[in-house]
């Protein structure tokens, strides 16, 4: 919360989408458990965030994450 003045719309921007990913958290962690709904969450914020950053014109976010991806594909598959 603010000290005594009213958010700025940055500021009630940036807390409404905390709110709105933490909404997307507690309904897929109820709906498919702790590791599979934290998985799906990551996967969605993922897709919101890079969609957003794509917009923006840039898309190292996205390379970031598919690179993520990646390694931890290749780390569990590998065997």
């Amino acid at each position: 919360m603010s000290a005594g003045r009213p958010l700025t719309k940055a500021e009630r921007k940036k807390m409404n989408r905390a709110e709105h990913e933490r909404k997307i958290k507690q309904d897929l962690i109820a709906q498919h458990g702790n590791d599979l709904g934290t998985f799906y969450y990551w996967l969605r914020i993922a897709n919101i965030r890079g969609t957003q950053a794509y917009r923006d014109g840039s898309t190292e976010f996205i390379r970031e994450v598919a690179l993520a991806l990646h390694n931890v594909y290749s780390r569990h598959s590998s065997g």
